[in-house]
């Protein structure tokens, strides 16, 4: 049976949380949430705590003091999941530059074609980015290209934040060591997953910067 949790870093996402919150629990397949908020001081948090009422089953929340990196949330919140049930793991924005409506996609790359690690990526299917400035696309497309060039990495869009991973890869690798606590993160947990021989699958998807 499969049972997925979309896990949410936030740091002063009120304008975003509630929408973001709705978006993901309005999807016809369920999908558990956790968000991991660190202090936020323009009361994310409360607005989590809020909705927990309104969804008591699926919304879980994890409150930390201070800023401590996305990637110690995200470990954190991997953390979580592995002491319950869930099968499958997902890392997602709160600004919906990640869309929702993609995260059965991601989950399906991992339950019908046989992907351990999905990965919603921008640069599979040229550049499928929204409102950047172009100085940013650049930027953010040739450092795929070089992590490729000096890893091997398999990975078309090796930033990208958008990810599915299938229980067993999050128990294989030894979160202890993760390093990077980062955007450099994203590179260090595709490079882990892939050096443990994990399959790992490129989703097209668009991102969209964020509007609030």
């Amino acid at each position: 049976m499969t049972k997925a949790l979309v896990t949410i870093p936030t740091y002063n996402e009120a304008d975003n949380i509630r929408d973001i919150i709705h978006a993901v629990f309005g999807l016809e397949q369920e999908f558990h949430l956790l968000i991991v908020d660190d202090g936020s001081p323009d009361g994310t948090g409360d607005i989590v705590v809020e909705l927990q009422s309104e969804y008591p089953d699926n919304l879980h929340f994890i409150r930390r003091t201070g800023k401590n990196g996305l990637g110690t949330a995200y470990i954190a919140a991997f953390r979580w999941a592995l002491e319950r049930d869930y099968t499958h793991v997902f890392e997602m924005d709160a600004d919906f530059s990640h869309d929702p409506k993609d995260l059965p996609r991601l989950l399906e790359a991992c339950t019908e074609y046989g992907a351990d690690f999905a990965i919603g990526a921008r640069y599979v299917k040229g550049v499928n980015v929204v409102n950047w400035p172009m100085s940013r696309v650049l930027l953010s497309y040739f450092a795929s290209k070089y992590v490729r060039t000096v890893t091997g990495l398999p990975v078309a869009d090796s930033t990208a934040g958008f990810k599915c991973y299938r229980r067993e890869v999050l128990e294989t690798i030894d979160l202890n060591k993760i390093r990077f606590v980062g955007y450099a993160f994203q590179i260090e947990m595709k490079f882990t997953a892939w050096k443990c021989g994990f399959e790992i699958a490129e989703v097209p998807v668009i991102f969209t910067e964020r509007k609030y």
